[in-house]
């Protein structure tokens, strides 16, 4: 009897079934991860010597007609090959010229890539403008539902004092502290800080100060750490910080967004910022890939079906699609039903590289990832 595996089975643990030698385990599980890499605007000279040392290993890269005749300067190219091949290239690749090396460079950083253990994160609005109502919550009562959502299985928390959805108007930093101070205050007398990790999405300094004096140790900021002082304070304390990347800001960002290529401008804003991060002395960072943040269907599409991409920079990515609107392009529905949706959505991003999801319904998320996890090994 012969049937073929799921793409995603554990190789190690299926060779290692069979009994093969341990010593082989590790090695031919390699040749069975298969990558994808698209590689843009490539030097044809570096493109025409890529395609030897590939094929020479048993790899591919694919390119325009007329490389080989060097016809045009340069050309984007699909590179085709499994974990031991990236790695042959990935050394290989060093030692040549035309910009070779600096692809090396990038392949060498998508092999060991870091994985981990996925982790939700519960919502909590301290406003009256959140797209979604249920989702709305009082300092008077805070505390029982952050208690709720940790037994339903969330390990952390993000709290936020204004609407950032599509439209939405930004408020004084005395008006979001008015709102944000009395539940940042009722969660930390209740020391839920010691059951969860607690966000403060905000871009306000003042207002993040406040909280991280109180327990909160996540800065989750939608401008992706365009004010140094938001730096600053974030360093101060030692925070981690949330860099979201968004075009625009609320008031006009889903008006009509465009991109040249979302990925590479969404991976070489996360780059920037990374490095400001650690030029201020920040160390512990997640990034988001900001789902309608400025983005369209198709830009939310290929930056979840790409995202494990931003993964080289070694970063945990957070996913947060909670019952936005990329649902109701794709299948009509009022934001109280779109459940379903963002259940998938949010799989889908597990299984392409995130590890945090940022979700409404925090039972619902708890038993889909663990069936996820299940199904996956």
């Amino acid at each position: 009897m012969l049937y073929r595996l799921d793409d995603n089975s554990d190789l190690e643990a299926l060779i290692k079934g069979i009994g093969c030698d341990p010593g082989g385990v590790k090695i031919m599980a390699n040749k069975g991860r298969r990558h994808l890499f698209l590689i843009k605007n490539l030097k044809t000279p570096a493109a025409n010597i890529l395609k030897q040392d590939a094929l020479a290993i048993g790899a591919e890269l694919a390119v325009p007609s007329g490389v080989v005749t060097c016809d045009v300067e340069r050309v984007d190219a699909l590179l085709i090959c499994n974990e031991t091949q990236l790695g042959i290239l990935a050394k290989k690749e060093k030692s040549q010229p035309f910009g070779l090396k600096q692809v090396a460079e990038e392949l060498a950083e998508f092999r060991s890539l870091p994985r981990h253990e996925p982790k939700l994160m519960g919502i909590l609005n301290i406003n009256e403008d959140s797209f979604f109502s249920k989702s709305r919550t009082h300092a008077e009562e805070i505390v029982a539902r952050a208690e709720q959502m940790i037994a339903d299985g969330a390990a952390m928390i993000d709290v936020g004092g204004v609407s950032s959805r599509p439209g939405s108007d930004a408020v004084t930093p005395e008006e979001e502290m008015a709102r944000v101070a009395p539940a940042v205050d009722a969660l930390f007398t209740a020391r839920i800080h010691e059951k969860a990790v607690l966000s403060l999405d905000s871009y306000e300094p003042t207002v993040l100060e406040y909280a991280l004096q109180r327990g909160f140790t996540i800065v989750n900021d939608i401008t992706g750490l365009s004010d140094d002082r938001v730096c600053e304070v974030a360093a101060k304390y030692g925070a981690t910080v949330c860099i979201m990347h968004m075009q625009g800001d609320p008031k006009t960002m889903q008006k009509a967004p465009e991109y040249t290529d979302v990925v590479a401008e969404v991976d070489t804003f996360f780059a920037e910022r990374i490095a400001k991060a650690k030029a201020f002395g920040i160390e512990n960072l997640i990034l988001d890939i900001g789902i309608g943040f400025g983005k369209n269907l198709e830009h939310n599409i290929a930056l979840i079906r790409h995202q494990s991409t931003f993964l080289r920079h070694g970063h945990p990515l957070l996913i947060g699609a909670s019952r936005k609107s990329m649902i109701n392009a794709v299948s009509p529905a009022p934001v109280d039903a779109r459940l379903p949706g963002t259940l998938a959505i949010h799989l889908k991003a597990l299984e392409t590289g995130a590890s945090i999801v940022r979700a409404h319904d925090v039972a619902e998320h708890a038993q889909a990832i663990r069936v996820f996890n299940a199904l996956n090994n």
